[in-house]
């Protein structure tokens, strides 16, 4: 007989861990499966955002950020570096050991809040009366049931057809976080936010980085005028960025990748580089997990179709995070997670798209939270807007980083915060407070009115409010 559970999740992400740990704060008897290993085969909590995205890539930047400032910014301060060097073997394994830190650290809260943990790829199996069969492939067969089942599977990098990803020439986020040294030149198709991070780190450590876009302009989603800003940042630290390719054939050999491409003028043009990172966009991943054997509904994509509360086709079933609608973030996918259990407990789960961040970190950061000018402009929304520039900060200064800007719009007649922008030192930091702000419906006024230490950057998003109202104090 199968061992049988409250609350079954399908993924060791951030979705699926969460959600697992909620549950069982919930009183609930909860199981989770996850199949992501480690490199001696043990299991690696987690999911892609701790194995080879969120960590591993910030684990890289912090290191790239420290040797760059090494090689060019601290002269100024009048520190002298001679005989500067640089060990990737060193560095890389630095990124392995925080990644080991944070899968541990699930196993532990797991066992501290009693979730059970199979280590293996879960697929349904069956449905029965108010139970779902999950079978467990890993280095035993096991077979459970449970009355709920949480489908937390994530997603998985988008392959550009014709150039499947070999890991060594050809890189999705998990090959470009591997690379054993410092390629002479890289490349990027797509300047999405994996791309300019991996690119903005192998940059930073002396490569020679072109990114080729297919798309006219410069980071569509953001608010066009703190992309521009980015832009003209990113073009002064050597990032080549080309804008409205159509990229043609890749080919893959010893020597390296060559990138035949047209370029925005339709003139024929060729690339060739030691490494070419992928970055178009990520997919559900839904392979393996059968869902034909339930009747679970999946979209034209192979995502899980849920309706505002996660709940799937199927009573009792639930899917989160990067397999189902709405913005891949690990935070959005840990928001559903705990809405989710808190929903199975009868309680009214809490997740607002509308105040969920965005962050891009590079150098200078990007992040924004609630809606662009152009978004608000399409939809004929009366607004007034502030910007405040971290040229004119203290702190920044004394960083030595006065580059970018806040942005804040807000309702022409209620001057309720619509949205707010940073390009600029700590962007995923000073965003925190505009998210607080916009889900307690603040308004620019509000943010104006509070007190802000000094000196700090977060005075620059004081000052943005008040720029709103056309009274900025420091420019």
């Amino acid at each position: 007989m199968s061992k049988q559970f409250d609350v079954i999740v399908i993924g060791g992400g951030p979705g699926g861990y969460i959600a697992a740990i909620r549950a069982a704060q919930l009183g609930f008897n909860v199981a989770c499966i996850d199949e992501w290993k480690n490199a001696k085969g043990g299991p690696a909590l987690g999911g892609t955002c701790t194995n080879v995205g969120c960590i591993p890539s910030k684990a890289l930047l912090q290191s790239s950020e420290h040797f760059d400032q090494a090689s060019h910014h601290f002269a100024e301060h009048g520190i002298e570096v001679k005989g500067l060097g640089l060990d990737v073997a060193k560095m890389l394994a630095r990124k392995d050991n925080v990644v080991k830190q944070n899968n541990d650290g699930i196993v532990y809260l797991f066992k501290k809040n009693k979730v059970t943990f199979f280590h293996g790829r879960g697929s349904f199996a069956a449905a029965r009366e108010g139970l779902y069969d999950i079978q467990v492939a890993g280095a035993a067969e096991e077979a459970i049931s449970g009355k709920h089942i949480i489908v937390a599977t994530g997603s998985s990098a988008r392959a550009l057809p014709g150039a499947p990803f070999d890991e060594e020439n050809i890189l999705s986020n998990d090959g470009a976080l591997r690379i054993g040294g410092v390629p002479k030149k890289l490349g990027l198709i797509g300047s999405g936010v994996i791309g300019l991070e991996m690119g903005s780190v192998w940059r930073r450590l002396g490569a020679e980085v072109t990114v080729l876009e297919g798309l006219p302009t410069f980071l569509g989603a953001v608010d066009q005028q703190i992309a521009k800003e980015a832009k003209k940042a990113f073009d002064k630290q050597g990032l080549k960025i080309a804008l409205g390719v159509k990229v043609g054939e890749v080919k893959s050999s010893k020597k390296g990748v060559n990138i035949a491409y047209t370029d925005a003028k339709g003139e024929a043009q060729t690339l060739d580089v030691d490494k070419l990172i992928i970055s178009i966009g990520r997919v559900a991943n839904t392979q393996g997990l059968n869902p034909e054997a339930v009747g679970l509904k999946l979209d034209e994509r192979g995502a899980v179709v849920v309706d505002d509360e996660c709940r799937a086709s199927l009573p009792n079933v639930w899917a989160i995070g990067d397999v189902v609608r709405g913005p891949m973030l690990a935070h959005k996918a840990e928001e559903e997670g705990v809405a989710v259990a808190e929903r199975i407990a009868g309680q009214h789960g809490h997740v607002n798209f509308n105040t969920i961040p965005w962050v891009i970190y590079t150098n200078p950061e990007i992040a924004w939270v609630g809606q662009t000018e152009e978004q608000l402009k399409a939809a004929g929304r009366a607004y007034k807007a502030g910007t405040f520039p971290f040229m004119a900060n203290g702190r920044a200064r004394a960083l030595g980083d006065t580059t970018g800007m806040v942005k804040m719009l807000a309702d022409a007649a209620t001057d309720e915060i619509l949205g707010v922008h940073i390009v600029g030192p700590m962007a995923s930091e000073l965003i925190a407070e505009c998210v607080v702000a916009m889900e307690f419906r603040a308004s620019s006024e509000d943010i104006a009115r509070i007190c802000h230490a000094h000196p700090s950057l977060s005075e620059a998003t004081k000052e943005a409010a008040l720029a709103v109202d056309k009274r900025t104090l420091n420019f």
